[in-house]
């Protein structure tokens, strides 16, 4: 299946439109990781653990999003667009994938 943020793929033409398809994953992150990024942000750097997290809740929010375009019967979501949000006291990760689902045809 072809996730792409733009409106559309080269060399195909959409067919059909399936309507917009989310992906979310909520995550926490964890204490150990907490007390981590708390002494790089006195001392500076990266977060390691953070990034691994995030990088994490993106990849299966948009593996989410891919399987409910294939269960409308859609070839590619397109327009994909990705957001981020802090949960609560700051320990709750959201990332949320959206697009339009749709089928493709050679142009």
């Amino acid at each position: 299946m072809i996730i792409t943020t733009t409106n559309e793929v080269e060399g195909y033409r959409v067919n059909g439109y399936y309507g917009i398809v989310f992906g979310e994953v909520i995550t926490g992150i964890n204490f150990l990781r907490d007390l981590g990024a708390g002494i790089r942000n006195l001392v500076g750097g990266r977060s390691q653990g953070y990034e691994e997290e995030l990088m994490t809740a993106r990849t299966e929010a948009l593996a989410e999003m891919e399987q409910r375009a294939g269960q409308m019967g859609a070839h590619a979501v397109i327009g994909v667009d990705i957001d981020y949000e802090v949960l609560g006291q700051g320990n709750m990760l959201m990332v949320t994938a959206s697009g339009t689902a749709v089928t493709l045809e050679q142009a």
